[in-house]
């Protein structure tokens, strides 16, 4: 399969070729007798079975500013499995190559014109020619169909951002580092493990998606209830096969109260102007019922080990409900690693907090192991 790349001009955009979760309620309900709620209440809802389109307008149209120390353009390009990614690339300006490289995405659910792009174009500031996605089947890319994830097509995406970055003229291809936020972390982990090209990785507030939709929060998700979830997931299969199309769950990040406060946290950011946008999934849409099974038999993490000598730099809130897998992620992990704790911090305020996010130490990190050459 030949890689092809297409760059999508904006007004204003200078071109630069480069040659060619699930719902947290649901997930929550996965431990306990809830488990039960699984495969009900979904919709199917037209858009989700429509091919995207990819914007061409010079609008701006992220929830974070434009920086006018950076160029970005909208690319295309396309993954192992012949689905085409959208993208937003950002250049420092003035920078004379060979440039060191970041690909970025995540959270899961998310888009590349929320927290992805933030960091991205922050990372372009400090001098980084980065690139930041939309994952398969979401936003902007290609596939059918629409608001499905898989562990394995997903991890392939980051590669696929690699294979881009490294087709740029101004790249320094060994120097070429991945940065995976939220549920994208567990995803950057298991994509530096399997592909060698990554010279570092950054999983910042990170989730491992097969543990938590296989094991519940805080593993604990019993066999029965795993063996429940399975059966119904199974009977959604007919219901989907004899409709002709997925049956999607509720709405995500709704509040009806009474929710856990990091479910508050989420609708803060998704579901508020903070960063609301329409094509995220947790903005109000929601993946397909059937989603979780692969995520169920696929643990991604399995050879994090194998990252090492490549460096890893693992960073989470010190109130984030989700710090147990950073913790254990670091304990499994080889040397070299780190884990930085943000004092005060919840799992979202790595989302877009520029106060709480630590970029200066990102960049540190990625300019210490994507050195130029002597």
């Amino acid at each position: 399969m030949t890689n092809t790349t297409k760059i999508i001009k904006t007004n204003g955009d200078t071109g630069m070729p480069c040659v060619a979760e699930i719902d947290r309620r649901s997930l929550l309900k996965m431990t306990g007798n809830g488990i039960a709620a699984l495969g009900l209440a979904a919709a199917v809802t037209g858009p989700a079975t429509a091919q995207p389109q990819v914007e061409r307008q010079g609008k701006w149209d992220k929830t974070f500013p434009q920086s006018s120390k950076v160029q970005h353009q909208k690319i295309t390009f396309k993954n192992r499995y012949g689905i085409t990614l959208a993208g937003d690339l950002y250049r420092p300006k003035n920078a004379r190559g060979p440039l060191a490289a970041l690909a970025i995405g995540g959270p899961f659910g998310a888009v590349k014109e929320q927290s992805s792009g933030l960091y991205a174009q922050t990372m372009a500031e400090h001098g980084f020619v980065t690139l930041a996605f939309d994952p398969s089947y979401t936003g902007e890319s290609s596939g059918l169909p629409r608001n499905v994830a898989s562990p394995d097509i997903n991890v392939e995406d980051f590669s696929a951002a690699v294979d881009c970055l490294g087709l740029l003229p101004e790249v320094d291809r060994e120097r070429i580092g991945i940065i995976g936020i939220c549920g994208w972390g567990g995803m950057a982990l298991s994509a530096a493990a399997v592909d060698k090209r990554i010279k570092a990785v950054v999983a910042s507030t990170m989730y491992d998606m097969t543990r938590v939709m296989s094991k519940g929060y805080n593993d604990s998700m019993t066999l029965e209830q795993r063996t429940r979830a399975l059966e119904q997931l199974g009977q959604q299969r007919w219901k989907d096969v004899e409709a002709g199309q997925p049956a999607y769950q509720p709405p995500y990040n709704e509040l009806h109260g009474g929710e856990a406060p990091f479910l508050v946290e989420y609708h803060d950011y998704y579901r508020t102007p903070r960063g609301f946008h329409p094509r995220a999934v947790n903005s109000g849409n929601a993946w397909t019922v059937t989603t979780p099974l692969p995520f169920m038999n696929l643990p991604i993490l399995a050879h994090i080990k194998e990252i090492s000598p490549r460096p890893i730099l693992l960073v989470h809130g010190e109130k984030a409900h989700s710090r147990y897998f950073s913790e254990t992620a670091y304990a499994a992990a080889a040397e070299p690693k780190e884990l930085l704790i943000i004092p005060g911090a919840v799992h979202t305020d790595l989302y877009d907090r520029t106060d709480a996010i630590p970029f200066n130490t990102l960049t540190a990190f990625f300019q210490k192991n994507l050195p130029a050459s002597a």
